[in-house]
């Protein structure tokens, strides 16, 4: 039995079901999308206030840097294997089918906790907001089940999955048609922020500048590296891109790289005009704004901010869809998967599948318990990405003229999987219990119906 048998690199030159449609625009606003959400709204705050106070734009930077060796590497693979699936696709063609499909269950876990995470997150803004205006639902309907505090299901995440689900199934133009106006938006309050408020900052609310010293940064980057985490959706959408070798590079590094201008900019307003210690709120953009005395514009932030996190869910939406499909196409999982609805042609029975599973885990399951089970999944998966360039060049060679290259291998890659390796054992060993059970869930699946089922078997 053969275990580590690898798709050739032939297959990803082979024609495509999916629609061609997208551009370097369209794959730079999907990455924004995915990265530029709670990080930016939520996390600043919390992450001055108790960790590294006004020098947590050095946290940004350093947190920015380890992506960017991930993104690099993501970026050389996506330009030599354009094909759907992302990271699947690659460690499949350079590791094996074992380790292929295990990179392919940890994203499905990534992306669907991200997505349950993200329309739990939106349904609390959402009920903070109904109860403003008079029409909050009744306790029991608030929340996911927890008999205690008297809430059972989280009615508006589960809604709100459902309608995010149905507007991705139109097909990728119009759901990122839809994403890409809300980007826009979530920048033009980015920007009213910055300019309203870069004219009531302190310099000395900057003082002292690293209060809980240089541990504090580092443990910063650590709290603000998940902030990044959604540029590897980009990487999902070669299939339905014009030219992937040139365009979903450029959407990798060119989202990554604006979403860290985003954060450092917004920090250095942020914690210039609030003390940093008064930051450990769940609106820190819109408290800001309330506390130099502009309630209108905080008002338009915060129903902004509800808004514009739709696009989180978007993108996870879209990206996992089209990573299911990819498995199915393969026989990992069942190969009506990767049907194509023939009218959109967008992977719809598997989107559908990502909106129901994720409804559930948003609406029924406590999901505070699991979050970081979405971190130490995304790190290891960074890790055999690294790896895998270094092993990329050793089977395939240098890449051509024309795609892309990622520099100083394996001097980047090798950095890179040190910094990953050094946040994941950061982690709690809950966390890690809880990863080696999903481990171990995704090779009996692969025993019991994967192996016999694949492609590469007939």
């Amino acid at each position: 039995m053969n275990y580590f048998r690898k798709k050739p690199l032939e297959t990803s030159e082979k024609p495509s079901n999916l629609k061609r449609e997208l551009k370097t625009m369209d794959l730079i606003l999907l990455g924004l999308g995915a990265i530029v959400g709670t990080g930016i709204f939520v996390i600043t705050g919390t992450a001055a206030a108790v960790t590294a106070g006004p020098a947590l734009i050095l946290s940004f930077v350093i947190a920015a840097f380890s992506c960017i060796l991930s993104a690099l590497c993501y970026a050389e693979f996506a330009s030599r294997i354009p094909v759907s699936g992302g990271a699947y696709s690659y460690a499949y063609t350079v590791f094996g089918e074992l380790l292929g499909w295990l990179v392919g269950w940890l994203m499905i876990c990534e992306y669907l906790l991200a997505n349950a995470s993200v329309a739990s997150g939106w349904s609390g803004y959402m009920n903070g907001f109904l109860d403003g205006i008079g029409l909050g639902l009744p306790i029991a309907l608030r929340s996911s089940y927890n008999a205690e505090a008297g809430t059972y299901i989280d009615l508006i995440a589960i809604l709100i999955t459902f309608v995010v689900t149905y507007i991705v199934i139109q097909g990728a133009k119009k759901a990122l048609r839809l994403n890409n106006i809300m980007v826009i938006v979530k920048f033009a309050l980015i920007a009213l922020f910055i300019v309203v408020g870069v004219f009531y900052v302190k310099p000395e609310n900057w003082t002292p500048f690293a209060p809980f010293g240089l541990k504090g940064v580092a443990s910063g980057a650590a709290v603000v590296f998940f902030a990044f985490l959604g540029f590897d959706a980009v990487s999902t959408a070669a299939e339905e891109t014009k030219n992937p070798r040139r365009d979903v590079p450029r959407g990798i590094i060119g989202s990554l790289s604006i979403a860290t201008v985003l954060y450092i900019a917004v920090t250095l307003v942020l914690t210039g005009i609030v003390p940093y210690a008064q930051l450990n709120v769940k609106d820190p953009v819109a408290f800001a704004i309330r506390f130099i005395g502009q309630d209108f514009i905080a008002g338009i932030i915060s129903v902004g901010a509800i808004v514009t996190l739709l696009t989180v869910l978007i993108s996870m939406t879209y990206g996992l869809g089209r990573l299911i499909y990819a498995i199915g196409r393969d026989g990992l999982l069942p190969k009506k998967l990767s049907q194509v609805d023939p009218k959109t042609k967008s992977p719809k029975f598997a989107t559908q599948i990502v909106g129901v599973v994720s409804a559930v885990l948003a609406g029924i399951v406590p999901l505070n318990k699991l979050a970081e089970l979405t971190n130490i999944v995304t790190l290891m998966i960074f890790v055999i990405i690294a790896l895998g360039i270094i092993k990329l060049r050793k089977d395939f060679g240098e890449p051509k003229e024309d795609e892309f290259k990622v520099p100083f291998v394996p001097i980047f890659p090798i950095v890179s999987i040190i910094v990953c390796m050094y946040l994941m054992i950061q982690l709690s060993l809950s966390v890690w219990i809880a990863f080696v059970i999903w481990l171990v869930l995704g090779i009996l699946f692969y025993l019991s119906y994967g192996y016999k089922n694949s492609e590469l078997n007939k």
